[in-house]
């Protein structure tokens, strides 16, 4: 039997780690479990039970690990310190600003129910994250940069789709190829928001919308896109669907610094290009999940990010194999 896995939330995320459990042997999808109808929802995986969310109260015996599946805004910041006193779980939260309460509620939780906790874990904040320290630690003298993109942001596509008018809406993230270039030189620049990211919305109106106030409260958007030089393409539906559909994303943490002296420059990067977000995303969380397993096991309670884990606990090959293989 495999490290039994429960997945909360059945959205592009949820699905995403449903298709990572299926390429891993030792990983078995225990249940979905969903806040909507069970009938509502079809899931590839077969032979597995989706359940009423309620049904997590009572299914301690048959589920390892916990996956939640939910939104940074208002489900993760409840579920999480909810359910970290159940089952040892897993969460992806992004919210960079709010991580350290976060991890306090967690933490609280699950020490007292003897569980281990994973927060933020995905590709930003989390391989990021871990290449950002890795980084830092080799060059203490030294410049962190990140770009995001070309790809997707989901939470810029429904600010834009919650604006009257507007019917539907695919945002794209854009880096900057100069400020990109620029950094990789070991220049060391100093780049405002605005020099290091585009944004380009492909948008599709209601009938009779009026397209210049749509453009305008897009350009305008506090926190979302006033600090960026943004691009509105109106498009149709039918293009939309036939060129937007999918949610590619990725990006690239650059850290330069010099050694000795001063004299020699260094150029640290790492990068992603991920054709789809959520299936990389869920990837990510099920890797790590047989890491919480394997903590939960040896009574490593509490809250955890990826700076606490050990990279040989992501792998299902023995420490010999990893040694004779990887390393």
């Amino acid at each position: 039997m495999g490290i039994r896995i429960g997945i909360l939330g059945y959205g592009n995320l949820g699905r995403g780690v449903e298709a990572a459990i299926a390429q891993n042997p030792d990983l078995e999808l225990a249940a979905v479990f969903t806040r909507r109808g069970p009938g509502q929802v079809r899931i590839k995986t077969e032979n597995v039970p989706v359940l009423p969310s309620g049904d997590l109260l009572h299914m301690q015996d048959q589920i390892d690990v916990l996956i939640l599946c939910g939104g940074s805004a208002t489900d993760l910041p409840e579920q999480t310190p909810y359910y970290a006193s159940l089952y040892h779980v897993v969460d992806s939260f992004d919210t960079h600003a709010n991580i350290p309460a976060h991890f306090d509620a967690v933490d609280r939780a699950a020490r007292e129910a003897k569980k281990t906790a994973l927060i933020s874990c995905g590709w930003d904040p989390g391989l990021f994250s871990l290449n950002r320290l890795y980084a830092n630690c080799i060059l203490p003298q030294g410049k962190d940069y990140t770009f995001w993109g070309r790809g997707v942001s989901q939470g810029h596509s429904d600010a834009v789709r919650r604006i009257k008018g507007v019917k539907d809406c695919r945002q794209y993230t854009v880096p900057v190829p100069e400020a990109q270039e620029a950094v990789r030189s070991g220049s060391n620049p100093e780049l405002t928001t605005r020099q290091k990211h585009t944004r380009e919305c492909f948008v599709v109106a209601e009938e009779g919308a009026d397209l210049a106030q749509i453009e305008r409260q897009i350009v305008t958007m506090p926190n979302y896109f006033s600090d960026y030089d943004t691009t509105v393409h109106f498009i149709s539906q039918e293009e939309l669907d036939r060129d937007h559909a999918g949610l590619p994303h990725g990006g690239s943490v650059i850290r330069t610094g010099a050694t000795g002296d001063g004299a020699h420059q260094h150029v640290i990067e790492y990068s992603l290009k991920l054709d789809s977000n959520p299936e990389f995303t869920g990837s990510v969380l099920a890797a790590y999940a047989r890491a919480v397993y394997r903590l939960g096991r040896e009574g490593s309670f509490g809250c955890k990010t990826v700076f606490d884990i050990a990279p040989a606990y992501l792998s299902a090959e023995s420490a010999e194999e990893l040694r004779a293989h990887l390393l």
